[in-house]
């Protein structure tokens, strides 16, 4: 998620410095992945192009965004799919300029998350300076028990444009929720201080507080966290990702995009469609896959880390 690369040091020996992988009983200094579909649920073409992932193991996971027109047609494939690990987008801002949407709890319930529209604020700025932690818990819980009502229990949750990381009040409440429901968060360990320095020039509020949330959290974290990054052309964006995934240190890794089929309805909604559909593509073509095989890479989803966990590999 962030550009440079932290260092993390290795000992399998010394619980302190073992990676999130180690504790989860993966080979000492490998990397292992989870290639993650985030903005599923935004449009029918998001959703064709993260069934065509899973189906064909191309990626790992997916999150889908409740609030959004085409969630309840992707939860039913999850429900036909068990196998493959989908998870809940945690939606608390609606950001394109003409394509909207709002709360899935009643607006009544939760007035600072809604802007003068009606719908959720477009910034994470404008939900920070709106809306308490009370009303954002009461909100991730409908987004989750949306889910489970249509008939399917999340296999973890995350954070739609870092929203829940906007402050360490949000985050608590994020953290919370997911122990309450034993749905593992997309939460990453801070003991790194490379990593909270990293975190800290992208403007986040990693307060003492903040830090304190995470390290009391105890369900499994990741040790490091990217995003596709943008590009030109589609060899600029797939050679962006190589040099990306050279870089990795050993440990638990996630990272995201944002696959959409092409569509004018998608050039509509958003600027960055072109990005979207070069995403749509690039995990499925034949030289990045060689290339990941020929990095010796573990794929994992978090089914697999929480079958782990509950198992108890972990060894803290």
């Amino acid at each position: 998620m962030f550009s440079h690369q932290p260092t993390f040091a290795q000992n399998s020996n010394d619980s302190a410095t073992q990676t999130w992988a180690e504790k989860l009983g993966y080979p000492s200094g490998k990397r292992v992945v989870i290639l993650h579909a985030d903005d599923i649920g935004m449009s029918e073409g998001a959703n064709i192009s993260a069934k065509s992932y899973l189906k064909n193991d191309h990626i790992q996971s997916v999150a889908v965004m409740p609030p959004c027109p085409s969630f309840e047609e992707f939860i039913d494939w999850a429900k036909e799919n068990p196998q493959e690990d989908v998870g809940i987008h945690l939606t608390l801002t609606s950001e394109w300029k003409t394509y909207r949407w709002g709360s899935v709890a009643d607006p009544a319930e939760v007035p600072g998350l809604i802007d003068p529209e009606g719908k959720l604020w477009r910034s994470v700025r404008e939900v920070v300076e709106h809306a308490s932690a009370a009303e954002v818990e009461k909100e991730i819980r409908a987004q989750i028990e949306k889910s489970i009502a249509l008939g399917y229990r999340p296999d973890h949750i995350d954070t739609h444009m870092g929203t829940l990381y906007g402050s360490h009040e949000f985050t608590a409440a994020y953290t919370k929720v997911a122990e309450e429901y034993s749905i593992p968060a997309m939460v990453i360990d801070m003991s790194n201080p490379a990593i909270v320095e990293g975190f800290r020039q992208q403007g986040y509020p990693i307060t003492e507080e903040m830090l304190a949330v995470v390290n009391n959290y105890k369900l499994p974290k990741l040790d490091y966290f990217y995003s596709v990054g943008k590009a030109d052309t589609y060899e600029e964006k797939c050679q962006k990702f190589y040099d990306l995934v050279k870089s990795w240190q050993p440990g638990l890794i996630e990272i995201i995009f944002h696959p959409s089929e092409y569509s004018e309805d998608l050039k509509s909604i958003t600027g960055s469609w072109q990005q979207r559909v070069w995403e749509a593509e690039m995990f499925a073509d034949p030289d990045v896959i060689q290339f990941l095989k020929d990095e010796d890479i573990i794929f994992t989803n978090w089914k697999e880390i929480m079958e782990r966990f509950n198992e108890g590999v972990v060894r803290n």
